[in-house]
């Protein structure tokens, strides 16, 4: 069964493109495959969740992008981390797990 990104929990959007982008500057086409198979297809990231939340992201200053040239030779926009997102990433991350134990002992325990 997959699941859409307009699914998750409110944060993880955009903790699943930090982590992503911790590796190195992608395009967005990319950073949504590079979710879906690394997710073992189980998560999709339509454009219209991406986009905006990218956009969100460069206001915020976790991101920083640059027009540059695809692997299929189109121009694409390349997002980037910027020392505060990585920051994002660090806080977020350590949040998501609190969320998750605190979701795993409700369903042990209730």
């Amino acid at each position: 069964m997959r699941q859409d990104t307009s699914d998750l929990l409110p944060g993880t959007l955009f903790l699943l493109i930090l982590r992503t982008l911790g590796a190195g500057p992608l395009h967005g086409y990319a950073i949504a495959k590079r979710i879906k198979d690394t997710s073992r297809e189980l998560l999709t990231v339509e454009e219209g969740s991406l986009y905006p939340a990218l956009n969100r992201m460069l206001v915020k200053g976790w991101l920083e992008a640059k027009w540059g040239v695809s692997e299929t030779n189109r121009k694409a926009r390349f997002y980037k981390l910027t020392p505060k997102g990585r920051k994002e990433l660090e806080r977020a991350n350590a949040d998501f797990d609190r969320m998750v134990q605190g979701i795993r002992f409700v369903l042990k325990n209730a």
